[in-house]
């Protein structure tokens, strides 16, 4: 094994072609970009590099990295004890909306702020945004029921020249709202998307962690729940009633909106839930529902996208919005021309 390829930790099947990270992590460059990573290295059984991802620092220095050295995403930082998702998954999941849109668009990805996503629940991570914006230059709402959370996201836009005008934020006010209340007069969107919350209670999301911790060989009985290495508040983590309550209320409230949007979707993590998502849709009658599989390594979910528009409504909301499609912003890394840009 030639040194070049000890410095990369394994890639994780099932990623999408054009995941910049289908190949694996590259800990040189990594490291290089952010040095603050260096510490939380560790060398795995076969040689390889690799962090403890049962350390909620390791797995946050590890984002930092990823986002500055694959994304041009400087200053990113999370509040203590809130969510710091796998970089690669969330990738993937903003790479099939791409696909989604480029399917009614003869195959060609919309890119640019003509194209505006609405993220409901951003969080204070806005991995979302910041990857979408980086890849295809799309415009970004980020919604949450947080104002910590928003503070922050304001933070790293303030931190990243470029990004003032294409990520914005937006309270919502109301806890039990999804979009009633959320969209201001005229507005419409490219897409919805969102990780809702899966877990029904403290509890559950308690012994959820408890089992991930024992999966990666870290529980014992004096730390009966342990921290989640991947953080989360509670908004974040668990809704009354679980994923499938806050799916349904999505679903619901989408149908009052349905002309302003061409794509709802959601990230969909249980797969006993799905009957129900297809239930609920089912009494709305959309114009069509897509249920997208996601692999992962081991990991399996699915995206789950629906609309309202017909055919022909989706070819003249095309042809008025994305005709004039904008090239990409300075801010990316294809108009800078990073090396490592995918093709």
């Amino acid at each position: 094994m030639t040194a070049p390829e000890k410095s990369r930790a394994p890639a994780k099947p099932g990623l999408h072609p054009r995941n910049r990270h289908l190949t694996g992590y590259d800990f040189t460059r990594l490291t290089r970009a952010v040095p603050g990573l260096a510490p939380h290295l560790v060398s795995t059984l076969a040689g390889t590099p690799s962090i403890d991802f049962s350390k909620p620092a390791a797995v946050k220095a590890l984002n930092r990295a990823l986002l500055e050295a694959d994304y041009g995403i400087r200053d990113w930082d999370i509040p203590a004890n809130y969510l710091c998702p796998p970089i690669p998954g969330r990738a993937d999941v903003l790479h099939l909306l791409a696909d989604l849109l480029a399917e009614g668009n003869g195959g060609q990805i919309p890119r640019g702020d003509c194209v505006r996503a609405l993220d409901i629940g951003v969080g204070a991570n806005t991995v979302y945004p910041l990857i979408g914006h980086a890849e295809y230059g799309w415009y970004f709402l980020g919604v949450d029921t947080d104002p910590k959370a928003l503070t922050n996201v304001r933070r790293i836009v303030a931190a990243n020249p470029g990004l003032e005008h294409a990520i914005e934020t937006r309270h919502q006010a109301v806890a039990d709202n999804v979009f009633t209340g959320l969209l201001k007069a005229g507005e419409q969107f490219d897409l919805t998307l969102c990780n809702p919350p899966f877990h029904a209670s403290a509890a559950e999301a308690a012994a959820a962690s408890q089992r991930k911790w024992k999966n990666l060989g870290k529980a014992h009985k004096g730390n009966p729940t342990p921290r989640n290495n991947f953080g989360g508040q509670s908004n974040e983590l668990w809704y009354p009633g679980g994923e499938w309550a806050f799916l349904e209320r999505m679903i619901e409230q989408s149908l009052p909106i349905g002309k302003r949007c061409l794509w709802f979707t959601s990230l969909v993590s249980k797969a006993d839930n799905l009957r129900y998502v297809e239930a609920a849709l089912g009494k709305l009658h959309p114009c069509d529902v897509r249920i997208i599989p996601m692999h992962q390594g081991q990991k399996q979910s699915r995206l789950v996208a629906w609309t309202f528009q017909s055919k022909a409504e989706r070819a003249n909301w095309r042809k008025l919005r994305w005709s004039q499609a904008s090239p990409l912003p300075t801010s990316t890394p294809e108009a800078r021309g990073n090396s490592q840009a995918p093709a």
